[in-house]
């Protein structure tokens, strides 16, 4: 699943690619923001990626569906 995170003040953002679930994804963040202490994930090789919860803007959840190939709806 891809982690799309904004940073203040940063022209790019942070993206990662996690196996961590939507909902897990979700509860961190929401601990993250309102008890002020840094947002961590793991990204799909076990790497930690860190960020401010001061700092951050958005962050957007992707589903866990793998993308699609080929035509077609």
């Amino acid at each position: 699943m891809e982690v799309r995170i904004g940073v203040q003040n940063v022209a790019r953002e942070v993206v990662i690619e996690s196996n961590q679930s939507p909902d897990d994804v979700q509860g961190l963040l929401q601990e993250a923001l309102t008890s002020g202490k840094p947002l961590t994930l793991i990204d799909e090789r076990g790497h930690s990626v860190t960020v401010p919860a001061a700092v951050i803007g958005y962050v957007d959840v992707g589903s866990e569906q793998k993308g699609r190939v080929g035509f077609g709806s």
